[in-house]
């Protein structure tokens, strides 16, 4: 095996339980009892990037709940990564089925169980120890790094979206790597490069007036049902 795989291999343990001690943390972004989780969540992220070895790690305020902003910028003339995920989850009710407690880490077979175990923080922390990995064995990283870790990506992303149009300088990089995705199986990873987006909408169609009697004018004057099914169709 080369160093890195052999650091890899030798701190396996110890990584599994920096991710549950994250995971443990029930950083609800949509349940306001949950708020000194939320900043509690984003503090684990950044002890994370302080231990990586990164020269900035720290919380920045808004005006929900705080984002992760961390950068390693000791790559002169190298490209700059920018890596983005999430520490916040989604509820979990019903609880009553789950089969283990939502917030308590389980292991089954090869899966580990908890909410938030890949919605976001597995993926992120994955990200977080492949960078440990490769500062402590090369004592450097081949690229610039930026990494921002929001924590409202389940509640609307409001804070992330004001932070990215009021300081884009802060933000500029050569590519952006987002940390909150999937892979179709455990020995097939996958690299997503796109993600398709949401949008709501609120579509009005008016029609007659008044009342009009089915048997006297159905199929001659307008009915904004069939109008609206047009819209929709395209």
């Amino acid at each position: 095996m080369t160093k890195l795989e052999t650091y890899i291999t030798e701190n396996e343990g110890r990584f599994l339980e920096d991710l549950k001690g994250w995971l443990r943390i029930p950083s609800i972004s949509t349940l306001p009892e949950h708020v000194t989780d939320i900043r509690r969540a984003a503090e684990y992220a950044v002890e994370q990037l302080k231990h990586i070895g990164f020269e900035r790690a720290e919380l920045i305020q808004t005006m929900r709940n705080p984002l992760v902003y961390g950068e390693w910028l000791k790559a002169p003339g190298k490209p700059t990564l920018l890596i983005y995920g999430h520490y916040d989850v989604q509820p979990v009710d019903p609880v009553e089925l789950w089969n283990t407690p939502p917030f308590e880490p389980t292991i089954r077979g090869d899966n580990l169980y908890c909410r938030g175990a890949c919605d976001d923080k597995g993926q992120t922390m994955l990200v977080f120890k492949a960078l440990e990995s490769l500062m402590t064995v090369n004592g450097t990283l081949p690229v610039n790094v930026k990494v921002l870790i929001e924590g409202e990506e389940e509640a609307g992303g409001e804070s992330i979206e004001h932070y990215v149009s009021t300081y884009p300088e802060r933000l500029q990089c050569d590519a952006a790597f987002v940390c909150d995705t999937g892979m179709p199986a455990k020995d097939i990873p996958a690299l997503i490069y796109g993600l398709r987006g949401i949008i709501y909408t609120e579509v009005e169609v008016r029609g007659a007036k008044r009342d009009l009697h089915s048997g006297e004018f159905g199929g001659v004057a307008p009915n904004p049902l069939h109008s609206l099914a047009i819209i929709i169709a395209g």
